[in-house]
Parts: structure tokens; C-alpha cells; sequence
């Protein structure tokens, strides 16, 4: 952690810079992101946000959910701790005027408490070294009865035990490749998309064309999705350092504790997703 004692990994909070800059999300296309849009904001309140809601984005990367979430509402902070990833993040949403940038980690969002109507942070929270501070660092920012959705790792408590067991092996690769240089472990997870996300993606795929239940095919997610995708998720993956994986259980009381109610989680992919409002 920095020596500023912000809640951050710099190692990684670098590395995520970096994989935005490589695959910044320009050519995935406009259906594929409103259909992974939909899965993550599937709990969404928009119809109870204040007219002209002013709300955050906590970790926008390459602002790939940010440009759908603009639009909607009145104004949006897009915060980022890593300068390289609001970079991406400010070309791909030049063209919208109503989103301001700020490069600061979660703990330092240079937004007033008690003043957002809704807040985000989506695959962030479990890349931070204390993801329950992260959460309530965001909590603070919201007024009372606001709206903020979460996604998190789970860990797997809703699959197998040999679904459970591959991914224990699969993470012992993570820990070795996440420490090697960007550009060894960037060239290892083109490697991992090609032999092993888009094959067994394909599978999954005429499996279930075949009537096949795959629900717990591993990278069966994948199935409908891009190659593009599956190489900016296989970086993801393999080359991020930290690391949390949370039941939903654990997810349900971090966020009791950074003062959220009325928790619900969403029952698809991607897992977890939940929402609750701040009490």
C-alpha cells in the first residue's frame, strides 16, 4: 500500500491503468455492452431518482458503464485512482457534458458527505486492500435513502465443489502471473483467451444449443460474449495482484456496516451484484 496510507494497492491500481489504455472497450459493440450493462444494473432504482440525480461513479476505468449511465442522469463524478484509466475514460466520454473526472482513490473522492443521490462501484471493492472502508468511504458521499450498487467477486459458495476446486488451481496461476512485468503477463492471458476462454466458451455454446445445461460450464458466461471481452477479462483475471472473493452472506453484512439497508442481491450473472440504500 502507498505510503500515504490510502486504501489502495498502487501495483495494482498501475496495472488496471494499463489494461484500460490496452483494451479501452472501443471495439466491443454497442449491443454487447447495453446486454452487460443490463446484467449489472438489473437492481437499479432509476425510477426513483430525483430529477437531474447527481450521483458517482467509483472506479470508472475505461468508463464503459459511465456512458450509459450519463445520459440518464443529471450529472456524474467518475472517479478513478489511476490517471491512466481516466484518460481512456475521458476520450471515450468526451462527447457528454454533464461528467466531471477526478483522479483520486476512494478514500479521498473530493465529494462533499451526504450529498450524491446514487453511487456505484462495480468490480472495484474486492481490489482494494480493505474493501470494507472502500465501501463506507462511498457510503459517506450518498444522502440518506440514496441508492448504491455494488458488484464484488463472489466465492462460489452457489457452485459445485469441483467447480470450486478448479478455480483454487486456476488461482494459483493468478498469484504467479500477477506479479510477472505487464508486458509478460498481458502476452500470457492473449494466450489463456485463445486456449482456454474462447474454447470453452464455444462449448458452452453448442452444448447448450444442443439442449445442454451449463449452468455451471466453466466460462460458460462467456458463450454470448466477444473475443475482445474474453481477452480484456483473461488480463483481468490473471494479471490483477489483490484479490477478495466474498459469499454473499459477507457481502450483505459489509455493506449493513458501511450503513446500507434494504440490501437485495440479483440472482444472475454476474455474481454479486447488490444494491442497498443508506440509512
Amino acid at each position: 500500500m502507498e505510503s500515504n496510507h490510502h486504501n489502495l494497492d498502487r501495483a495494482t491500481v498501475d496495472d488496471f491503468g494499463r489494461e484500460w489504455q490496452r483494451f479501452d472497450q472501443s471495439s466491443v459493440s454497442s449491443a454487447e455492452v447495453r446486454r452487460r450493462f443490463g446484467e449489472y444494473f438489473a437492481l437499479f432504482p432509476w425510477d426513483s431518482l430525483p430529477r437531474n440525480a447527481v450521483g458517482f461513479d467509483a472506479g470508472c476505468g475505461s468508463g464503459r458503464w459511465a456512458a450509459l449511465v450519463a445520459p440518464r442522469v443529471g450529472r456524474l463524478h467518475c472517479i478513478d485512482a489511476s490517471a491512466g484509466a481516466l484518460r481512456v475514460a475521458q476520450r471515450s466520454l468526451s462527447g457528454l457534458g454533464n461528467v466531471e473526472f477526478h483522479v483520486a482513490p476512494l478514500d479521498a473522492m473530493p465529494l462533499p458527505d451526504d450529498s450524491m443521490d446514487f453511487g456505484y462501484s462495480l468490480g472495484v471493492l474486492h481490489h482494494l486492500p480493505d474493501p470494507a472502508a472502500g465501501l463506507a468511504a462511498c457510503v459517506r458521499k450518498l444522502k440518506r435513502g440514496a441508492p448504491m450498487l455494488v458488484y464484488i467477486y463472489y466465492a462460489f459458495e452457489n457452485r459445485p465443489a469441483w467447480f470450486r476446486l478448479l478455480w483454487r488451481a486456476s488461482d494459483l496461476l493468478r498469484h504467479a502471473l500477477s506479479k510477472a512485468p505487464f508486458r509478460l503477463k498481458s502476452a500470457a492471458a492473449e494466450l489463456l483467451a485463445a486456449c482456454v476462454y474462447w474454447p470453452l466458451a464455444r462449448g458452452a455454446w453448442l452444448f447448450e444449443r444442443l439442449g445442454g445445461n451449463v449452468a455451471d460450464w466453466p466460462l460458460g458466461t462467456y458463450r454470448g460474449r466477444s473475443y475482445y471481452a474474453m481477452r480484456t477479462d483473461a488480463l483481468d483475471r490473471f494479471g490483477t495482484r489483490l484479490e477478495h472473493r466474498m459469499t454473499q452472506a459477507e457481502i450483505r453484512v459489509l455493506m449493513g456496516n458501511a450503513g446500507l439497508g434494504e440490501v437485495r442481491f440479483s440472482d444472475g450473472v454476474p455474481f454479486w451484484c447488490a444494491i442497498g440504500r443508506k440509512i
